[in-house]
């Protein structure tokens, strides 16, 4: 699959990852009319079976390419976790590209790794989708916390995202890390700054930011739903 970098020419980095996130909330949309018309009570009340959940492969990692675009503003700070990033959206990509049939959907990859036993392994796809599940739950935070209080110190904002989102799973090294790496944050003005679209005033950006926000974490929740059901949720950082 060819990378997707978000194109900023027809407007923020947030305007197209609320177009990314809108294809995928259609999609499982869908699949849950679907399944309510073949008698899924469970379904039609927004129950979707696991098994036949549906995670649409290139809009989400279209949507972490987003997500490094986030980081790269908030500047050489994240550079450990970017890369990090970038690896397991190619780890992704490479099995998607093997297959993309079968592999439209996210959900089978997480079935073929928990087939086969290799889902806990170093470099399975499975560990990769978690991490970049993660990095997204810290990529919402944060946008909320500079939405409900855009004169929040940066730094502030991070490190509460981080010890909320990523700590948790992070091992001690990790941890030790990060708390280096904020030294590095940009101030919020700048990095809301970075943010805008040509043009763009802060109102509309909030607008996006609270829009985005608002499709996002219910879609993470949906995600971490179906990690649970494949027993990844409390995978810790090697």
């Amino acid at each position: 699959m060819k990378r997707k970098i978000m194109d900023q020419s027809k407007g923020s980095e947030i305007r197209s990852a609320i177009e990314e996130l809108s294809v995928m909330v259609k999609v499982i949309g869908v699949i849950t009319l679907l399944q309510a018309e073949n008698g899924d009570r469970d379904a039609a009340a927004f129950n979707i079976s696991h098994e036949a959940a549906h995670i649409p492969t290139r809009p989400f990692l279209s949507l972490c390419y987003f997500l490094l675009q986030v980081l790269d503003k908030i500047g050489p700070t994240m550079a450990v976790l970017r890369q990090d990033i970038h690896q397991n959206i190619r780890r992704l990509e490479t099995r998607h590209e093997a297959d993309p049939s079968t592999y439209s959907n996210m959900v089978e990859v997480l079935k073929t790794e928990a087939t086969d036993g290799t889902a806990r392994n170093i470099t399975s796809c499975s560990r990769a989708f978690v991490w970049l599940t993660r990095s997204l739950d810290f990529t919402a935070e944060l946008l909320k916390h500079l939405a409900v209080n855009p004169g929040q110190n940066m730094k502030e904002a991070v490190e509460e995202s981080y010890n909320l989102t990523l700590k948790p799973w992070h091992r001690w090294i990790s941890s030790a890390a990060s708390k280096v790496a904020l030294m590095l944050v940009p101030d919020n003005e700048t990095f809301i700054s970075s943010l805008m679209a040509k043009d763009e005033s802060y109102d509309n950006l909030k607008v996006e930011m609270e829009t985005l926000i608002s499709l996002l974490v219910p879609y993470l929740e949906q995600i971490h739903s179906i990690l649970r059901f494949y027993h990844l949720d409390k995978l810790k950082a090697n």
